[in-house]
């Protein structure tokens, strides 16, 4: 399974919504449709602008309450995707802390990121670096400078590039 993981740096955002317009591209072909984004760019409490997108968690709460099995990690991206046997009882979209899975009424469906099949647009056309997709550090590994970012909903560290 792939190590590769989106990491998030706020303090880099500067919302310039290029993530929301490659993602939506991507997955619509419409980049004039960005409320079908499956990533959201936001100003936060402070002036702090942030991406908020799947974290494709490790013991992912969205799969665990799937009544179905219809939410599978890739081995190949590490992503969490939805496969065919969905019914759309949406108590995924309730079981995410994020908030970061979404029921599509136009297109009846459940929507999440799906890192673009290991090569997310969303970090690929971000010109600050705030949406990096590189290696996850092994929890025994030692990542030298570490920033702690609390001005999040979440608490999480980030590696500082």
């Amino acid at each position: 399974m792939s190590r590769k993981r989106l990491f998030v740096t706020p303090y880099r955002c500067i919302d310039c919504k290029n993530c929301e317009v490659a993602c939506s591209f991507v997955h619509t072909r419409d980049p004039r449709k960005p409320s079908l984004t499956r990533v959201r760019s936001y100003t936060l409490r402070n002036d702090v602008k942030s991406v908020v997108l799947c974290l494709q968690c490790d013991d992912a709460a969205c799969q665990r309450v799937c009544p179905t099995g219809a939410l599978e990690r890739d081995p190949e991206t590490g992503a969490i995707n939805r496969n065919d046997k969905c019914i759309l009882c949406k108590a995924c979209t309730i079981a995410c802390p994020f908030g970061n899975i979404h029921f599509d009424p136009t297109n009846v469906e459940i929507v999440k990121c799906d890192v673009c099949e290991g090569d997310p647009a969303c970090a690929k056309y971000c010109p600050t670096g705030a949406l990096v997709w590189a290696e996850k550090p092994i929890p025994d590994e030692k990542v030298e400078e570490n920033v702690e970012v609390r001005t999040l909903p979440w608490a999480m560290t980030m590696p500082v590039r």
